[in-house]
Order: structure tokens, then sequence, then C-alpha cells
């Protein structure tokens, strides 16, 4: 019986009497993360201070513009590859800079999987229960490998992060799975 319910739950088809869902990447994408990343750029690379550190990220004018007009039509979902130990600051990071309320999702604590990897399993999940209206996410690996699953993807390009600070992140992000 419990075989069937999860069967049943995996195929379903998404709710069309639902709004459609809004997917926003954080970092890049609605903070600004680059008075941070010299924690990335020493090897070994500091996790503890870049996380401590996101509660003074700065908010990209852009993100917030394009979130608060996608909430108009859509309910938001923030995903991002941030730990789950995370969620507080997280949180009140996003209550403190107006952003539209939003189921948060996070990568979990021991999770070093590619950020593109976690982010299209959980689209994928989603999307079986609703329609997903678009992604916003700022990295291209996950924009592509979204695009290539069929969904539809805005890329946020516009973070002013240095291509140094950029490059650590991507790093961060494809071989230490840590945001």
């Amino acid at each position: 019986m419990t075989t069937q319910t999860t069967q049943t739950t995996q195929t379903r088809q998404p709710t069309r009497d639902a709004r459609p869902l809004a997917v926003f990447d954080l970092d890049g994408t609605l903070a600004e993360t680059g008075h941070r990343q010299h924690f990335l750029e020493r090897q070994p690379r500091d996790w503890k201070g870049f996380f401590a550190a996101l509660h003074r990220d700065p908010p990209l004018d852009e993100g917030l513009r394009r979130v608060r007009e996608a909430a108009a039509d859509c309910d938001v979902v923030y995903l991002t590859g941030r730990p789950e130990r995370c969620r507080r600051d997280t949180l009140a990071w996003l209550t403190r800079h107006g952003l539209p309320e939003g189921r948060l999702l996070m990568r979990g604590d021991a999770d070093r999987r590619p950020a593109r990897a976690v982010k299209l399993e959980v689209l994928r999940d989603l999307a079986r229960r609703r329609e997903i209206r678009m992604l916003v996410d700022d990295d291209e690996l996950v924009c592509d490998a979204a695009e290539r699953a069929g969904f539809r993807v805005v890329r946020a390009r516009w973070a002013s992060t240095s291509q140094s600070a950029s490059t650590a992140l991507r790093d961060a992000q494809e071989r230490d799975g840590r945001t």
C-alpha cells in the first residue's frame, strides 16, 4: 500500500488549478555574495566563515524586482545550494529585505553533490506536482541542465561579482558541493 502511494505521488500530473511556481536561487541571483568570496579563494576554503557572513549580503535590486514581479502570478520557491544549517539566517535575510513569502528549499548539510544535480532533482520533484513557470539562477551549469530537462530558465547575470570570485563560487558549487 505504501509503495502504491509513493508511485502514485511520483507519477501524478501537475495540478493545473494551483498557481504555477517561480523558482529563485539566492546567491548571485537575489543576494550579492562578492564580499564573502574571499573565504573561498584561500586553501583550505573557509566554509564556516563563508556561511557566517551571509547575513551581510546586500540584495540585488534586479533580482528583487523580478521575484516581486513573479509573485503576482506565481507561488515563489527559493531554491538554494546553501546547507540546511543556514536556514535561520537565510529566512532572516529574506524577511529583512522584504521578499515575498515562499517555500525555502536547501541542500542537506551532508549533501556534497554539484549544485546542478541537487537543483535539477528538486525541480523535477516540484514539477511532478505543480507547473514550474521559471527557474531564475546565476549558475550557468544549473541553467544549462535545467534547460536540457525542459525547464524555462532566466539567467541571472546582474550580479557584479568579480571573475575570480565567480570562479571560486563555481568551483565550490561543482567540486565541493557546498553552495
